[in-house]
C-alpha cells in the first residue's frame, strides 16, 4: 500500500507539471462531456455504450467544435474509455490529455510535445525521428505506398516496426493515405506521428483534416468498416462535420497520461501510475 500511496503522490506531481506547462504558455483548459451521442468511428476503438450514448474514447470531436467556436489553444486531462482493452499498457478506463492549436501542423504540436517531455520526464533524450516508409522498408521489408494491406500494416507495426523502433524517444512520421484518420494529407502522405519512448506508444498526432465533406467520406467508409469487422454503428456527429470547415487550420494531439506518469515514476505497468485502480 505505500508503494501505491507514493506513486499517487508522483503522479499528482506529474500531473500539476503538465498543467503548469500548457497554462505558461497560454492554453485555457477546457472540459468536454465524458458521455457523448456521436463517437468518432474508428475500426478496432470501441466505446462502451451508457444509457442512450457512449462513453467517449477521446474528446476530440468536441474540443474541435471549440476551435470553430474561436478557442485557439486548449487542452483537456480527463478519462477516456475503450471497451476490451486491458494489460500492462491498457486499461478500460484511462486518463488523456489531448491539446489543439489554431493555424499550427504536426510540426508545430511534435515541438510541443519534446518540450513536455523535457519537463516531466528527467534524463529524457530529444526524439529521435523517422518516417513510416523508412521503418517498413528497412523492418517489414515492404512499401505500404506501393503495396497497401491494412491487416499486413496493422501486424507489422505490433511485430516488426515497434519493437524494432530506438530506445529513447522517436516519432515515427508521415503515414500512408489509408492510414491518416483524422490527419490531413500532403499528396499521398498523411501529417501524422505517433511518439514512442522505449517501443511503447505515447501519443498520436494529426494536421487536423478541417474538409468537412472529405471528413464525412472517411467516416462513412470506417463506419463500412467496422460492419465488416462486427462491430458496433456509432451514428455520425453531423454537427461537428458542418463546424469542421470553421477551424480553417489546426493540429491536435492524444497523449496518454497514465503511460507517461509510469515513464517518469519509471514503472512498465501503467496501473502502478492510476488512480488506485
Amino acid at each position: 500500500m505505500s508503494g501505491l500511496v507514493e506513486n499517487l503522490r508522483r503522479r499528482a506531481e506529474v500531473v500539476r507539471a503538465v498543467r503548469a506547462f500548457f497554462d505558461d504558455r497560454g492554453f485555457t483548459e477546457v472540459s468536454t462531456p465524458v458521455l457523448i451521442s456521436a463517437p468518432a468511428p474508428e475500426p478496432h476503438i470501441d466505446c462502451p455504450p451508457c444509457g442512450k450514448g457512449f462513453l467517449r474514447a477521446s474528446p476530440e470531436l468536441q474540443m474541435k467544435k471549440l476551435l470553430a467556436a474561436g478557442m485557439d489553444r486548449i487542452y483537456q486531462i480527463g478519462p477516456c474509455f475503450r471497451d476490451g482493452e486491458l494489460g500492462a499498457r491498457h486499461n478500460p478506463e484511462f486518463t488523456m490529455i489531448e491539446w489543439y492549436r489554431l493555424g499550427a501542423t504536426y510540426l508545430d504540436i511534435a515541438a510541443d510535445a519534446e518540450s513536455l517531455l523535457h519537463e516531466v520526464v528527467p534524463g529524457c533524450a530529444a526524439p529521435s525521428r523517422i518516417t513510416v516508409r523508412e521503418a517498413y522498408l528497412r523492418w517489414a521489408g515492404w512499401d505500404p505506398w506501393l503495396e497497401w494491406d491494412q491487416d499486413r500494416f496493422d501486424f507489422d507495426m505490433a511485430s516488426k516496426i515497434e519493437p524494432s523502433l530506438p530506445k529513447g524517444a522517436v516519432f515515427l512520421m508521415d503515414y500512408p493515405k489509408e492510414a491518416a484518420s483524422l490527419a490531413l494529407l500532403r499528396g499521398d502522405v498523411a501529417e501524422r506521428w505517433e511518439l514512442y519512448v522505449d517501443g511503447v506508444e505515447l501519443a498520436n498526432c494529426f494536421t487536423e483534416l478541417c474538409d468537412g465533406a472529405e471528413q464525412r467520406r472517411r467516416f462513412l467508409a470506417a463506419k463500412e468498416e467496422r460492419r465488416l469487422l462486427g462491430e458496433s454503428d456509432y451514428p455520425l456527429d453531423d454537427e461537428f462535420l458542418e463546424l469542421l470547415p470553421l477551424v480553417g487550420s489546426a493540429s491536435g494531439v492524444a497523449l496518454g497520461v497514465d503511460r507517461l506518469v509510469a515513464l517518469a515514476i519509471g514503472e512498465d505497468d501503467i496501473h502502478s501510475a492510476m488512480c488506485g485502480v
